[in-house]
């Protein structure tokens, strides 16, 4: 089985503008490969060695020629042609033998790289795999702190090797540049943006982010010692307009507008970022203050612009009123409830109180509830009609409880039940299983979901006769079955969505 190629940009000379991919690939090859001149020292190898591990073979690519003259049969020409031949043969050789050949590329591989020579002898016999990387000319554009492009604007990368007159053509007609290889080619560069009326507004940047950046206006370059990692920029036109015509006048800053606070009630699902919504997330990263009991706001990661308002479970309308006040001093305030805020949660207690701040406006997010992760989890028993009911009776009468629970039964519906236990409220659990198993049977299928995302998840499938109440608490959720509700042979629980 033959082994894979990659062709890894290395980014334009800082290491720490390798990508976490190429720097994993370089850690993990059998084998590294790098271009060089015939003096033999590689920028690219310098860039990878963070990376490089002891017992990786290497394979140096050594250019026979550059710019010099040949005697090569060929040419200038036929002797590059006959070295890429030989490396691809030498690269070829530890493919076979199912080695992973990692090629290295400064900036990116495929845009002015030596891999790309690679690349077309290889990519067709082997897997081949090419990682980009960050280019010169974003990395001279970051260096300038000036913009490449905006709008609609034309970016032209152009090579110093073309003809003078080439270059000025080209540079007269579009809006930003860059210019490569420079080196020998500097002058003649040079004479081109002068020709286009270009120069005073181009830049010469050399070595990037690497020991010996330079940075300097195109016209005040001496040809003398430009060397080949260097280019030439015509920034954006519009990044003049970010530079003010005149400092004599300070320009009067505007005056600030007038605050607009908000509350936003923010469902964060069951548990965990993953079950939140991007709606969700776009209104807790928005606000300035986040309120909620305890356990919730902990579940929002922490960021030290917000103020963090932690209270207790049983302050739902304290709670809401400090919302409401810290929104009418103009913060963008998120009240959060695990689940759904609109079932058994903060909604109704904040638009009750908002009855008395007419000037703060409300919004509800709403969230993943307790009864459809449970649900899922165990299957489809909500898959036909079903209802939501709360066992606590802290806020009602358990009479009422209890009629609407002997109602549903008798309605043949699903139940969602809420709150079902708590260490003060534990004779009501069975209390619901003895009125319940007044109009359905003792195997009517009951699926008991705990802490539902969290890392200490269990979802477990009963039956109503079997039900013990000791095993539920104020972290389940119970699911009872109607009539209709089954329960496979491995245990998923469903509701036909016909009913008989």
């Amino acid at each position: 089985m033959s082994g894979r190629l990659y062709g890894v940009g290395l980014g334009p000379g800082d290491p720490e503008l390798v990508t976490v991919k190429t720097a994993r690939l370089i850690g993990e090859a059998d084998v590294v490969a790098y271009h060089a001149a015939r003096h033999g020292r590689s920028i690219a190898r310098s860039i990878a060695l963070p990376y490089m591990r002891e017992g990786q073979v290497e394979e140096l690519l050594q250019y026979p020629v550059t710019t010099e003259t040949t005697d090569h049969p060929g040419g200038y020409q036929g002797a590059l042609d006959d070295f890429y031949a030989g490396c691809a043969a030498r690269l070829a050789a530890h493919l076979d033998a199912g080695r992973t050949v990692v090629v290295l590329s400064e900036g990116d591989p495929l845009f002015y790289g030596s891999y790309m020579h690679m690349h077309k002898r290889l990519a067709h016999r082997y897997p081949t795999e090419v990682v980009p990387g960050v280019t010169s000319v974003s990395a001279a554009s970051a260096v300038l702190g000036r913009p490449l492009v905006e709008r609609d604007e034309v970016l032209t990368v152009l090579p110093g090797t073309l003809p003078g007159e080439a270059l000025a053509e080209r540079l007269r007609g579009t809006d930003s540049a860059a210019v490569m290889k420079l080196g020998r080619s500097f002058a003649k560069v040079r004479d081109a943006f002068a020709e286009a009326g270009r120069l005073d507004d181009a830049w010469y940047v050399e070595r990037a982010t690497m020991g010996g950046e330079r940075v300097a206006p195109l016209k005040d370059v001496d040809p003398e010692g430009v060397p080949y990692f260097s280019l030439a920029l015509l920034s954006s036109p519009a990044e003049r307009a970010f530079v003010p015509e005149s400092v004599s006048e300070p320009v009067p800053e505007p005056a600030p507008a007038a605050a607009a606070g908000e509350v936003v009630v923010v469902g964060l699902g069951p548990a965990g970022r993953p079950w939140l919504t991007p709606e969700a997330q776009d209104a807790l990263a928005t606000a300035t203050d986040l309120v909620g009991y305890g356990p919730y706001v902990d579940r929002v990661e922490p960021n030290p612009r917000q103020r963090r308002h932690r209270t207790d479970n049983r302050v739902e309308a304290e709670r809401a009123r400090h919302a409401l006040e810290l929104a009418g001093e103009g913060r963008r305030v998120a009240v959060v409830s695990s689940g759904d805020p609109g079932v058994f949660a903060m909604a109704s207690a904040v638009l009750e109180a908002a009855a008395d701040f007419p000037d703060v406006p409300v919004r509800v997010v709403p969230g993943l509830t307790a009864a459809q992760v449970v649900a899922a989890r165990a299957g489809a028993p909500l898959g036909h009609d079903h209802c939501v009911i709360s066992l606590s009776d802290i806020l009602k009468p358990w009479e009422v409880v209890a009629e609407r629970l002997s109602a549903a039964a008798r309605a043949d519906l699903v139940l969602a039940i809420y709150n079902p236990a708590s260490r003060s409220r534990t004779w009501q659990l069975p209390a619901a299983r003895d009125l319940l198993l007044e109009h359905r049977g003792p195997d009517t299928p009951v699926v008991i979901g705990r802490a539902v995302g969290g890392p200490d998840e269990s979802v477990t499938v009963t039956s109503l006769g079997e039900l013990d109440p000791a095993a539920v608490d104020m972290r389940c959720l119970l699911i009872v079955g109607s009539s209709t509700t089954r329960v496979t042979g491995a245990g998923v629980v469903y509701t036909p969505r016909r009913y008989p």
